[in-house]
Order: structure tokens, then sequence, then C-alpha cells
């Protein structure tokens, strides 16, 4: 069966010490970690709910821990890779890569630590590739929390969308922005989103998880 759709979610194995470590101070080394277990597990449940509706295959890119530890905690009925080398824009352009690569028509890249992500949010931001060139789904502190696009534009913005950017900085989406502007791509922004990075986000988490 041909896969044209790809999810693929960016998260870290939850180690204490290690794993969400600006949440330390607030929850201790292995607080922090259990709450990066259980917004990946929030989030992968949206998608998983999401594939069930349609061809939608799951990749699980994660940074340490191994492929057997990924697979103990969040199961086997997914596809799991390291993330690699380098800054978060050459691992997504990598991930996005090899998807196109592996003959997928569209792609959608999120983060783990976005407690407002829905099924419903998931599958917009699929429906609009298939018209729109790419979507982005902004986050509220200067970022973005989703990044998808159709394999007919990848060739073309490959090596330009993710290079040069001020990630880490509230200048990372105007920064896309302008990027999608010069190579005159359509784009579609979601809904804006908060995620769980600093111990005054949490009130995030606990307002719309618990």
């Amino acid at each position: 069966m041909t896969i044209t759709e790809q999810l693929i979610l960016f998260t870290r194995y939850p180690e204490a010490g290690v794993t969400k470590t600006r949440l330390i101070p607030a929850l201790g080394p292995a607080g922090a970690a259990d709450l990066q277990r259980r917004m990946t597990a929030h989030v992968l449940a949206q998608a998983e709910g999401l594939a069930h509706a349609r061809r939608m295959a799951i990749e699980v890119r994660f940074e340490g821990g191994t492929e057997d530890h990924m697979r103990d905690w969040l199961g086997s009925g997914h596809c799991y890779r390291r993330q690699g080398t380098g800054d978060i824009g050459g691992r997504m352009q990598r991930a996005l890569a090899d998807a196109f690569n592996a003959g997928v028509e569209r792609a959608v890249l999120i983060g783990s630590d976005i407690p407002g992500i829905t099924a419903t949010i998931l599958a917009a931001a699929f429906d609009h590739l298939h018209s729109a060139d790419l979507v982005l789904g902004p986050a509220k502190d200067g970022g973005y929390y989703l990044v998808g696009l159709r394999h007919a534009v990848w060739a073309g913005v490959a090596d330009k969308l993710f290079h040069n950017v001020p990630w880490g900085t509230e200048r990372v989406l105007a920064a896309t922005q302008e990027k999608i502007d010069t190579l005159r791509l359509e784009a579609v922004l979601l809904e804006t989103l908060a995620d769980v990075d600093r111990p005054e986000d949490l009130v995030i988490w606990e307002q719309q998880c618990q």
C-alpha cells in the first residue's frame, strides 16, 4: 500500500535530568521527564486518532534513549528514527527529505510539547496541502509548532526554507514567512497555539490536559 501522507513527530526520550531541563526548577528532574512523557503521549494519541481515519503513516523522530526504549514507551506500531545531528532546521529538513524520497505526497512535522494540538488541526494541515504549497502552525512564542509541505514543491525549497533561521528566538516564524514570500510559496497559517518550555508555561498544560 502506498502511503500518501506522513506525520513526523519530533520528541525526546523522557530521561530525568536531560529532558525539559528548563522545567526542572519547577518540577524537578523526574517531574520534567514525566511531563515530557505525558505531552508526547497526548500528541501521539491525537495523531493515532487521525491515522485511523485516513491513509497516514506516523514516524517518531527521537533524541535520547534507544529505539528499543522508544518502542517500549510508545508501542511498536510506528516507525522510529533518530533525529540525527545538526540544528533543529537541519534535522527537520532531513526528516522531510526522507519522507519525500520515500514517495510521500504530503508530510507534516510537529513537536511534542503543544497541549492544544488536536486531530482536527492535524487533519486541516493535511487537507490544506492538497492545494497549498506549505502549511505552518504558529506558536505564541514567535516560533511554529507545525510545518507541512507537498512533495511537488520540496525540491525547490529544500535547501532554503530551514537555513539561516534564528532558531530558538521569537523571530523564527517571521523569518520563515520572509523565506516563504521570497520563494513565492502559497502558504496557509493554522491557529496559533502555545508550547510548554518554561515554568510559566505549565498553566497551559494544566488548563488543557488535566
